[in-house]
């Protein structure tokens, strides 16, 4: 498995895996599948300190993560927010772990100080994948989500993480 930074021509892949997960899981609250070009919206938008990577196995992509801005206020800029889906016949793989620990390192790269992690309640492998990277759980949001005529809760993890800037 190779992990690199995602490029345009992967969006359909990735939209494809987050789509799967908008229409059958929990993973995302989002209850609208994205179309091609939000999808490549999206992508355009997390260049630079931002950034998308994906998982790749025998030239197909299998799971993709992103480290996107966590709020928009200025005091907030040190801190990311991360995300990571791997497709459903690959979970339990380590993938989701692989892709983690490569955001953790790309955002000690680009100086943040700490990622946050919002994951469903429902999660527990991700919630797992999470503890297994340094993530401790610093809060519970309760009944924040509505998706599947249920209520869900979010998890919030966190995680310091060292920077390797030295500028």
């Amino acid at each position: 498995m190779d992990i690199r930074v995602a490029q345009i021509k992967d969006a359909e892949a990735i939209r494809g895996i987050y789509n799967n997960e908008v229409t059958s899981g929990t993973a995302t609250f989002d209850i609208t599948p994205r179309t091609l070009q939000e999808q490549r919206d999206w992508l355009t938008e997390r260049s630079g300190a931002h950034v998308v990577l994906v998982a790749e196995y025998g030239n197909e992509i299998i799971g993709f993560g992103s480290l996107s801005r966590y709020q928009t206020r200025p005091a907030y800029s040190t801190t990311v927010e991360n995300s990571v889906y791997v497709r459903p016949e690959d979970q339990g793989k380590g993938v989701g772990l692989a892709l983690l620990v490569a955001l953790i390192e790309k955002a000690s790269e680009h100086g943040f100080h700490t990622v946050i992690a919002r994951i469903s309640a429902e999660s527990k492998g991700s919630i797992a994948t999470h503890q297994k990277a340094g993530f401790k759980e610093v809060g519970r949001e309760l009944q924040t989500g509505r998706k599947f005529g249920r209520w869900l809760d979010v998890v919030v993890m966190q995680r310091f993480v060292e920077s390797s800037n030295t500028d």
